[in-house]
């Protein structure tokens, strides 16, 4: 029996793609916990039952679509960061990374301790998309 001290771990390289899709995966269920959290500040249950969106206002359709598409994009992101060519993967995990990095940045001001905790990780989780799409290893082409 060999000394498990001296034993390794086994090692693997998890492959960029899968790293890109993990960290939107990590990044949408703070999105949804800060969400779900938000709801047992106070006055936030009597705005919804009044057809108000915290600080977007009203709850018309243009707002809610927009709402949406903007929480359906990093869903999207995690299958689309796993599948698509590399290539195109990384610019739009970079452009994405940046665009949300800015969104989260907004809602940092004026909110509850607990909110701007939560959105400080999301902004790290963003930042780290960034950064990992920007150093996606490249291949030497075959000779």
């Amino acid at each position: 029996m060999k000394n498990s001290a001296k034993t390794k771990l086994d090692e693997f390289s998890t492959p960029t793609n899968i790293k890109l899709a993990l960290l939107w995966a990590s990044l949408m269920f703070l999105y949804i916990y800060n969400d779900y959290f938000s709801m047992y500040t106070h006055g936030t249950i009597d705005d919804m039952a009044k057809g108000r969106l915290g600080p977007l206002g009203q709850a018309t359709e243009p707002v809610l679509a927009g709402v949406a598409v903007m929480l359906a994009i990093p869903a999207l992101m995690i299958f689309l960061s796993a599948t698509l060519r590399p290539l195109v993967s990384r610019w739009l995990n970079v452009a994405l990374g940046i665009a949300y990095t800015g969104i989260e940045v907004l809602t940092l001001s004026g909110a509850p301790l607990f909110y701007r905790i939560v959105v400080v990780l999301e902004i790290a989780l963003t930042v780290l998309i960034l950064w990992h799409a920007l150093q996606w290893p490249k291949h030497a082409p075959p000779e």
